[in-house]
């Protein structure tokens, strides 16, 4: 059964999907292609849009939708591995890291707007005295001034330079960014709640290796929250900030780990 809905500006077709998943509640992981397909398939039926290009995009989900339901009404394909292929694991991930930008892009917003509030005054220093300019005797300046001085003041500021390298960072080759996704995350949580049933938001992050698995974990826990697989306690204002794992997440853990 297809559920209302009012004709409102997505920014394009994952942004739609993310909107209905979130409608229905539905798990990412686990999503009901035929259901979302129908639902997707209606609010096309009722777009009224002028641009073609904007339309195509909307289209091509649609047909990638019907590839996927079709392709799940077939027996399942099997890896060189002997393990069998999920048609909406691409989908999935799509979906995932377009949430992730979705979500940056959020803060960058709230950036935006803080800078917005800052307030700055132009410089009123008088025009005579931006003019001013002090006066130099070169004949002074250069006075005793030869070759071989130039010479030692050069080699003294080379030497300078010479000594600000650093001779154990400058050895360093290239350093490569490190990749770490949604779904990685997801699972070392599941594993992770597997020996900890109550554990401390500070104490999960602390054993991240860096800002990117900070950043992902922390968007891994919103959306167990609102899947309803923990539950997150803070007793006191500026509170530790407690995470239980609910029976949902007992569940689960074992089938998402797995993926």
């Amino acid at each position: 059964m297809g559920i209302p809905v009012k004709l409102e500006v997505f920014e394009g077709p994952l942004d739609l999907l993310l909107h209905l998943i979130d409608k229905n509640k539905i798990d990412i992981y686990d999503i009901p292609i035929v259901e979302i397909t129908n639902q997707y398939m209606e609010y096309i039926r009722n777009m009224q849009r002028e641009d073609l290009n904007i339309m195509s995009e909307f289209l091509v989900m649609a047909a990638t939708l019907l590839d996927i339901k079709c392709r799940m009404l077939l027996p399942k394909e099997v890896t060189e591995d002997g393990e069998e292929e999920d048609p909406r694991q691409e989908l999935v991930e799509q979906l995932l890291q377009y949430k992730m930008y979705k979500y940056i892009s959020y803060q960058l917003k709230d950036r935006e707007t803080d800078a917005d509030m800052v307030m700055y005054k132009n410089p009123t220093i008088p025009e005579e005295v931006a003019e001013y300019v002090e006066p130099v005797n070169l004949d002074e300046l250069l006075d005793g001034l030869t070759l071989s001085r130039l010479n030692d003041i050069f080699q003294d500021v080379m030497k300078r330079q010479t000594d600000k390298i650093d001779p154990v960072r400058s050895k360093f080759g290239k350093i490569e960014k490190e990749e770490v996704t949604l779904s990685d995350k997801f699972a070392y949580i599941h594993s992770y709640m597997k020996d900890h049933s109550h554990f401390s938001f500070r104490q999960l992050l602390e054993k991240q290796r860096g800002k990117m698995h900070i950043v992902v974990t922390f968007l891994a826990v919103l959306e167990m929250m609102k899947l309803g697989e923990i539950r997150v306690v803070q007793e006191e204002t500026c509170g530790e900030i407690l995470i239980e794992r609910t029976d949902k997440g007992n569940g689960n853990s074992e089938s998402t780990g797995g993926d």
